[in-house]
């Protein structure tokens, strides 16, 4: 079975042409420029007027299963995921019980065959005790190792100095970094709430997830990776002494998340907890700094830090409330959004959210629009405006941060290894999405 998908604008490897792609099965077969004849065999898909990119490879994802199945799961996640144009992510550990073991990751990827629209991987979660299993992994089937350096949700922080420097010795794939340090936040709300009481506001978290939180615990981590040259990808970077102070080695790479490139502390007032997330979003400074990096290739891949949470859940005071933000469906567009602010380009975007994530995970025939690559695509178009709204929001927790917000790029088709997942809001799941596969 062919499928044609004819005069579109491709966006790939930093150019833009009219042209098209011939998919066979799970394959992208042809591309070419301008309107060949085609032989009559197959569907033509028209997309005159619309951009055709790569499927976004999300590298950094919480999809909530198992343990937390009434506010997301890999079924209603992948699914939102597709309707934002990402065709494959890499979901975190920080499930209950954790994903601390090969026999627990394994269970997840089962499932995930089970019911995952997209195409997956998962992170082993990193441990105080849990070395000998890190040293079990395939590099080849599991996209990295997530360590916890500090403080975060999910009580998985590795604490143990010794046991941290073994698997920065250690580990026989990429180590990916949460960033903040547990004993700066906690004097920080300790003096908070001594002075001010329990009955802080949301905007605190910036302050309480300080800016010296996040540095110090990176620069632990960078000396960490610079010591062993341990391959180290630290994720959501926050601040901009970070990205000043980010070093440019080939085995260290880093995440910027498009809430980090969108809001800043400015925002607290209006969406309180509903931009609760740790690391916090902080200054407008920071966040000028944070799309610099972007723009300038400092910072190698923007991703979401998919973190849904049930909106009740959001609306208790500040101190209760749940750090996480639900992103997935949303990231594409809002980036598409700062293009049409002049921030970046559609052609950056397709670098950072597809071709790097595939070049730095070593990702297996994805994240570019090449013949015999996975047909991994997503068709935009440019001048389709819509509204953020409950009707249009496929996550399964309901809310978006983003609601009322308009997007003037909208996803209209994404294709799943050749296959048609997901088309002006329709969903076609009679099939799965695959396993990433990783050439180290």
């Amino acid at each position: 079975m062919k499928t044609h998908l004819t005069n579109a604008t491709i966006i790939n490897e930093g150019k833009r042409f009219s042209g098209g792609v011939v998919i066979e099965n799970d394959t992208i077969q042809t591309v070419y420029e301008g309107r060949p004849e085609f032989p009559s065999d197959g569907e033509m898909i028209d997309v005159a007027g619309k951009w055709l990119l790569p499927g976004v490879i999300d590298d950094h994802v919480h999809f909530r299963e198992p343990g937390a199945t009434g506010k997301a799961g890999i079924a209603s996640e992948s699914r939102a995921a597709v309707a934002g144009g990402v065709t494959s992510f890499m979901d975190m550990p920080n499930n209950t019980p954790p994903a601390t073991t090969i026999e627990r990751l394994e269970a997840k990827y089962a499932r995930a065959a089970e019911v995952s629209l997209a195409n997956y991987s998962f992170y082993l979660g990193a441990g105080n005790d849990n070395l000998a299993e890190i040293k079990k992994i395939n590099p080849h089937t599991i996209c990295g190792v997530k360590v916890f350096l500090g403080s975060s949700t999910g009580n998985m922080p590795v604490d143990d100095d010794k046991a941290l420097a073994a698997i920065f010795e250690q580990s026989p794939v990429l180590i990916a970094a949460h960033c903040e340090d547990g004993s700066i936040i906690k004097n920080n709300l300790q003096n908070f709430i001594a002075r001010f009481g329990e009955q802080l506001p949301p905007a605190y978290h910036a302050l309480i997830r300080s800016e010296e939180a996040c540095f110090r615990a990176t620069g632990k981590a960078l000396d960490l990776a610079v010591k062993y040259h341990s391959r180290l990808h630290i994720l959501h970077l926050s601040t901009a002494h970070e990205v000043r102070n980010f070093p440019q080695e080939e085995h260290i790479t880093a995440e910027i998340c498009v809430h980090h490139l969108w809001f800043s502390d400015e925002d607290y007032d209006q969406l309180g907890n509903l931009i609760k997330c740790n690391p916090a979003i902080k200054t407008i400074d920071d966040c000028e700094a944070l799309r610099k990096a972007v723009f300038s290739g400092q910072i190698a891949v923007v991703g979401s830090d998919h973190a849904p949470h049930l909106l009740q859940e959001k609306q208790q005071a500040y101190l209760q409330a749940p750090s996480g933000i639900p992103m997935v469906q949303h990231t594409l567009p809002a980036m598409l959004e700062l293009c049409r602010r002049n921030f970046f380009t559609p052609e950056l975007t397709a670098e950072r959210m597809c071709h790097a994530p595939a070049r730095l995970f070593s990702i297996k025939k994805r994240g570019f629009i090449r013949e015999g690559y996975y047909a991994d695509l997503v068709v935009v178009d440019p001048n389709s405006t819509y509204i953020v709204s409950k009707d249009n929001i496929h996550y399964k927790c309901g809310w978006s941060p983003f609601e009322g917000q308009p997007f003037h790029a909208n996803v209209t088709h994404t294709f799943v290894n050749g296959h048609l997942a997901y088309h002006n809001g329709q969903f076609d799941d009679t099939r799965k999405g695959q396993r990433l596969y990783f050439e180290r």
